[in-house]
């Protein structure tokens, strides 16, 4: 068995090898974060824009004025959003290894989320070299 092909899913960047990229994603001032079936759908298509393949996914809404809670398990890891409608916040992860491009995300989740503010934290995971 081929040693390099079974490591496939390591990322190569700025002379690191390590095993996932994780942003943490803040949207201030967002829309839309009580709407369960948006939230989904803002999965969905998170997934398909970081070119990642779907094992499952379960959204939560706690109740009819607040928040809901999101998480699309993948191949590659997980995309994961919480709301707080209460003071307009949305708590977005996007954890991917390989060949994903997680940062393809963030538009398509604007767009859904319509956040006035957003900050972005960029981690490398399991950094090996």
């Amino acid at each position: 068995m081929n040693e390099q092909k079974d490591l496939d899913f390591l990322i190569r960047k700025d002379g690191k090898t390590f095993a996932g990229i994780h942003l943490l994603i803040d949207f201030y001032q967002a829309s839309n974060l009580t709407d369960k079936h948006l939230i989904e759908e803002a999965l969905e298509s998170a997934a398909s824009a970081v070119n990642a393949k779907k094992i499952d996914i379960c959204v939560h809404k706690f109740s009819q004025n607040h928040g809901v809670s999101g998480v699309i398990t993948l191949a590659e890891s997980h995309i994961s959003i919480h709301t707080w409608p209460e003071i307009f916040f949305a708590a977005i992860d996007v954890f991917t290894c390989g060949k994903c491009k997680p940062h393809s995300c963030i538009d398509i989740l604007k767009n859904y989320l319509e956040p006035s503010r957003i900050e972005i934290v960029e981690r490398y995971r399991g950094l090996i070299a």
